[in-house]
């Protein structure tokens, strides 16, 4: 459990039940080595290398054991060791002996904390008095893998998750709200609505798009394109890979190399599939020498990505090896910069909106103590963090801090949003780069005919459009506005008797221009309409003989129901809920 800080009580609550819960693991199944079980958002978890066999049906014995212990812990008690005491105390548990060394070699203080009879190898931050932990506020939840230290080379260890929260109310309340999350699971529903699958064949984390799928990020892209042509960017292409040199020049190649998928070609030459594409627009700008006059420079590129991320990290749409990046690049003058940001902010404010999403917004910088992760001296990240301050308060937003959260090559903006179950996402950012254009030896002939050195804006709006379509599936769960709706209206006749009626109804709607299925099956009218709602498809139109002899057509919507208006009608409201992007 090293590793742990003092942070606020409801974490310390966290961190003490995981103690309990290793406790119990060492109880109800001896010979097990226990690893590390932190605090996290939600609750804790203890990693095991369990002796024995447990699934999640031992859940409620593990948790009737931890409730049985809590009655007889109240403090704990910390103790310093030296390295031979604690090698002797946790002999045979090869984890905390790799743990321990590497305490030493930090030269920091090993400790334990003590409570009960049992003891465990941490650096402290517990509740007062496990008296203090409220009946029915936390509970065991479920059993995963995960590697010893998140290594794919290591032995696959047994994570035992909990929950935790400081009332029953508020636990009962985030129970509810995961099984609304497991109903709008984006893997769920992509299945359900068929927008996208994976294949065996082609390998884990390579979505393939079905054609709904496929109009759907296309709509998403226009979209962003839209919004972007209106503040004078150019669309621009680049090949998927990449010599080898162009990322050691970067810096890129240092920094992500294990990351990156190789090629070696029948020459020996080596060369990298891109994972991202600020590299490549560098070098379209370095094609020719550029006035002042000239600037800024903006290209846009929606295009694939491609990273080596491993198998256990994989997880639908939301992390994938390869993606596809709204992405555009800003080649200007640091006098430029604001001015440039803002229109960036304003195409930002204007997308998320359409979706419902509410914005906030972090300053990610550097941290000043570790400045080894980062690109270029301490000096150019202060006057770049100074810039974004300028247009946070020009903004008059209070901003989320961001310590240590900056790219490697510069500070940035990101943008957060809420989702619909309230949970907050990063998708937007926009990033201020002074290290890339120096590397590259980017630069513009200013007004007195010298070069001057130039910078570089990094903006992607949805950021992936596979992480951005797993957010948008669940935040809406697959109801989408009707302007992205891959279908938008479905038309339903109840019978034989209406078919030709429907027919015309139906092309009258497909020549405008809408997306519009007939089902005219043998299916009875109430399972096509309860087909059509799981499809999710905004609008069903039913025709009976009612409707056939007036000429008119029944609507039902998601929220309300038209009944007896005229074909062209439908359509010109249709038509203008499309064209300004409704959210409905």
């Amino acid at each position: 459990m090293y590793g742990m800080e003092n942070i606020n009580e409801l974490e310390h609550k966290r961190h003490s039940l995981a103690h309990l819960l290793g406790a119990s693991i060492m109880e109800l199944y001896p010979g097990s080595q226990i690893t590390l079980g932190p605090a996290v958002d939600n609750g804790f978890y203890y990693d095991v290398d369990i002796k024995g066999k447990i699934t999640d049906t031992d859940l409620e014995k593990v948790e009737a054991k931890m409730k049985e212990l809590l009655k007889t812990w109240s403090t704990f008690e910390k103790k310093v060791l030296s390295k031979e005491e604690a090698l002797k105390m946790f002999a045979g548990n090869v984890y905390k002996e790799e743990l321990i060394n590497g305490i030493v070699e930090k030269g920091e203080e090993i400790t334990i904390y003590k409570s009960g009879n049992f003891a465990d190898l941490c650096r402290g931050g517990h509740i007062d008095n496990m008296k203090n932990i409220k009946e029915g506020s936390w509970k065991l939840d479920r059993i995963a893998g995960a590697y010893w230290r998140g290594d794919e080379k290591n032995k696959m260890l047994t994570r035992i998750y909990g929950l935790a929260f400081n009332t029953k109310e508020e636990l009962d309340a985030y129970i509810l709200m995961q099984e609304e999350a497991k109903k709008r699971d984006h893997k769920k529903l992509g299945k359900e609505l068929d927008l996208f699958t994976f294949s065996e064949l082609v390998g884990s984390g390579l979505p393939l798009w079905t054609p709904r799928g496929t109009l759907m990020r296309n709509l998403l892209d226009e979209y962003v394109w839209e919004l972007r042509k209106n503040f004078g960017y150019s669309k621009v292409e680049i090949p998927h890979i990449t010599k080898k040199d162009l990322y050691e020049t970067s810096g890129h190649w240092d920094k992500f190399k294990d990351e990156l998928f190789r090629i070696t070609t029948r020459e020996g030459h080596e060369f990298a599939m891109k994972p991202m594409n600020c590299p490549h627009h560098t070098q379209i700008y370095a094609r020719k020498a550029w006035s002042y006059r000239e600037l800024p420079q903006r290209y846009a590129n929606t295009t694939a990505c491609y990273r080596d991320e491993q198998s256990g990290e994989l997880s639908g749409l939301s992390r994938v090896r390869s993606f596809a990046q709204d992405d555009a690049h800003v080649f200007c003058r640091m006098n430029q910069v604001k001015e440039e940001f803002l229109k960036i902010w304003d195409v930002i404010h204007s997308f998320y909106p359409s979706f419902g999403f509410n914005l906030e917004v972090r300053l990610s910088t550097h941290d000043p103590e570790h400045m080894e992760k980062y690109l270029g001296g301490d000096e150019k990240w202060k006057q770049a963090e100074s810039v974004l301050r300028e247009i946070i308060k020009e903004k008059n937003v209070v901003a989320l801090d961001g310590v240590g959260e900056a790219a490697f090559y510069g500070p940035k903006l990101d943008f957060m949003a809420k989702d619909s179950l309230g949970r907050q996402w990063q998708v937007a950012t926009i990033q201020l780069d002074m290290n890339m254009p120096e590397r590259f030896d980017l630069t513009c002939s200013n007004e007195k005919g010298e070069k001057e050195r130039i910078v570089m804006l990094h903006a992607a709006i949805m950021g992936s459009i596979e992480r951005f379509m797993s957010i948008l599936i669940e935040h809406t769960a697959g109801n989408f506005p009707v302007w992205l709706s891959p279908v938008q209206v479905i038309v339903l006749p109840i019978s034989e008797h209406q078919k030709e009626y429907a027919d015309s109804v139906f092309q009258a709607l497909k020549d405008a221009d809408i997306r519009v299925e007939l089902d005219d099956s043998n299916e009875s009218l109430g399972k096509r309409i309860r087909n059509a709602k799981m499809s999710k498809v905004p609008y069903v139109i039913v025709i009976g003989d009612k409707e056939k002899e007036a000429k008119v057509i029944t609507v039902e919507g998601r929220t309300e129901k038209l009944e007896n208006i005229t074909t062209e009608v439908f359509i010109e409201n249709l038509q203008k809920e499309i064209e300004e992007r409704t959210l409905n």
